[in-house]
C-alpha cells in the first residue's frame, strides 16, 4: 500500500490548498455580503464552512485564487486568518473516505476538522482535512496512494 519516495517527493513540491478563515459578525446578511465581495472581484468559492456561534461566525473558505482573495479581505477590513487543507479527492465515494481515515489514524494524524468542496474536479467529490501537520499529513496518504490535490488543481 506504500509509494514510492519519489512519489512523496512530488507531493512535496505541490504547495497545499490555503484556506481561508474569515470571521463575521453573526447577523442577516453578513455571509451574503462576503460572497458578494469575492465575487465582485472574480474569485469563486470552492469550499466553504460556517461555524456559528452567539455573537460571531466563523467561515472558512477555499477559493480559486488565494492571493487575490487575501488582497481583497485585506482592503475590506475584513479579519481572516489563512492556513492550509490538504484537499484530497474521493474517487470511491464513502469506500474511499473509509480508507483516508484508517491511513491518517494509523499515521496518528490529529484532525481538527474536515469538510467537502463545491467543485468536482474529474468528477470526483472532493474533501479539505485541516490537521496540525498537513505536509506530513499529505505525504501520509500520498504513500497510501490517495490522490491529493494542489492549489494549483482547483485554481483557474
Amino acid at each position: 500500500m506504500g509509494g514510492s519516495g519519489s512519489e512523496v517527493a512530488q507531493a512535496r513540491q505541490s504547495p497545499l490548498v490555503r484556506q481561508f478563515s474569515v470571521f463575521l459578525e453573526n447577523k442577516i446578511g453578513a455571509l451574503l455580503e462576503l460572497t458578494r465581495l469575492l465575487g465582485q472581484h472574480n474569485i469563486h468559492i470552492c469550499g466553504i464552512s460556517v461555524v456559528d456561534t452567539a455573537d460571531s461566525a466563523v467561515v472558512r473558505l477555499v477559493v480559486d485564487d488565494p492571493a487575490r482573495c487575501h488582497e481583497v479581505l485585506t482592503e475590506a477590513g475584513i479579519a481572516a486568518a489563512e492556513s492550509q487543507v490538504v484537499v484530497v479527492e474521493l474517487s470511491q465515494g464513502v469506500e474511499k473516505l473509509g480508507e483516508i481515515l484508517r491511513l491518517l489514524v494509523t499515521a496518528e494524524v490529529n484532525l481538527q476538522y474536515v469538510y467537502s468542496l463545491m467543485i468536482r474536479p474529474r468528477d470526483h467529490a472532493l474533501l479539505a482535512i485541516h490537521c496540525e501537520d498537513p505536509e506530513y499529513a499529505r505525504d501520509v496518504l500520498v504513500r497510501g496512494r490517495v490522490t491529493v490535490l494542489s492549489q494549483q488543481d482547483i485554481s483557474r
